[in-house]
């Protein structure tokens, strides 16, 4: 028996790989740059504790804007195709019978959809807003759940560069360990992440290790540089 495998709940997932990946990199950054500045540990969990919250809070609200601009748009297109269907519906008919006719059906076929498909306005209105506009309903929900997902995937990211400061009682000491300890994580999510998405885990993983491991030691030999 063949099997359908689709990926579900989407927005969740970009939500959650948006804060993992920018708490594992921005922070592991971060951190890594404050190594050659700084000759305290203590300095370097503190700042990164801070930049941690600040940077949650940042990637939550802005998380939860677009939550809110995405219903807010739908609401507004919504409207519109009420009102267009009440003044003009001979041409949103019209419009309906070429999306129709890209599926090449008959003209007599079309014109029974169309008249079938306008006897309700809601499903009529429906229709067009997924095959006109191309926009699908946003759960009500969406901008709280999406600011909720970035923020704690964010935090939960941002720590895990920070214990290898924790855990050690030199700058160098916890740039190697944070080093270790993120790139491990950094490619167990994008393994992870190209996984669940259908993409080729092996590439994926090392394109997410990549892109960490260039933003720390950019991070790294900038502050150097000033040091």
């Amino acid at each position: 028996m063949h099997e359908e495998k689709h990926l579900k709940n989407s927005d969740f997932i970009t939500d959650a790989v948006i804060g993992l990946s920018d708490g594992l990199t921005v922070p592991f950054a971060l951190a890594a740059g404050l190594s050659a500045a700084v000759n305290s540990n203590a300095i370097i969990v503190t700042t990164g504790i801070a930049e941690i919250v600040a940077g949650s809070i940042a990637m939550g609200l802005g998380g939860y804007l677009a939550g809110k601009t995405e219903i807010e748009h739908y609401e507004s297109e919504l409207k519109r195709e009420f009102e267009e269907v009440e003044l003009l519906p001979e041409k949103e008919k019209e419009e309906v019978r070429e999306i129709f006719a890209d599926y090449s059906l008959s003209e007599s076929s079309q014109t029974l959809i169309v008249e079938e498909l306008a006897k309700d306005k809601v499903k009529w209105v429906g229709f067009m807003m997924k095959f006109e506009l191309g926009l699908e309903k946003p759960d009500i929900n969406r901008a709280r759940n999406s600011a909720l997902t970035i923020g704690i995937a964010y935090i939960l990211g941002g720590l895990i560069p920070l214990l290898g400061y924790i855990f050690t009682n030199t700058p160098t000491e916890g740039l190697y360990s944070s080093t270790t300890l993120t790139i491990i994580c950094l490619f167990v999510f994008g393994y992870f992440k190209s996984k669940v998405t259908g993409q080729p885990v092996i590439k994926g993983a090392l394109k997410v290790t990549f892109i960490g491991a260039i933003a720390a030691a950019a991070a790294f030999f900038v502050a150097q540089l000033f040091s």
